[in-house]
């Protein structure tokens, strides 16, 4: 994994959790995962909360212990969570791919790449490579 200076986490960290950036912060990365340097190719860097997730409680009509808000954890892992953010934000743009950038002790940071319009709503449906291991569908048909 890459190390970051300390000017450049100083930086980050001042962003706000979703933000376009000129250019990618790990460009073999990006182009290995699809990305190109021309019009059409945007990089949004994302940023997610470490831990697990936190779950609503239901204030009306339950036995407390059974809320089941202590020890959620969802399905979804945080590089999914950072697509579906990133494609919130930019509702033109597709999620291509994205990898992992850096964390810190609170925070992961996540570099989307979003393209023009080919498939509509990728990141929602879970076709992203992301999406497709947190639903098993990675190495689908290959023997162990």
């Amino acid at each position: 994994m890459k190390k970051f200076g300390p000017e450049f986490m100083i930086g980050i960290r001042k962003e706000p959790s979703v933000h376009r950036v000129a250019k990618p912060s790990k460009p073999k990365k990006a182009r290995m995962l699809g990305y190109k340097a021309k019009t059409g190719y945007v990089v949004v860097r994302v940023k997610i909360k470490k831990g697990g997730r936190k779950k609503r409680q239901v204030h009306s009509g339950r036995k407390p212990s059974k809320s089941g808000i202590k020890g959620f954890t969802p399905k979804k892992s945080l590089r999914l969570i950072a697509e579906q953010r990133a494609n919130k934000k930019f509702p033109n743009l597709e999620v291509l791919n994205s990898y992992h950038v850096t964390d810190d002790g609170k925070h992961k940071w996540y570099e989307v790449i979003l393209t023009k319009h080919h498939q509509k709503g990728r990141a929602q449906r879970g076709l992203t490579a992301a999406g497709k291991k947190t639903r098993g569908l990675l190495h689908k048909g290959k023997k162990k």
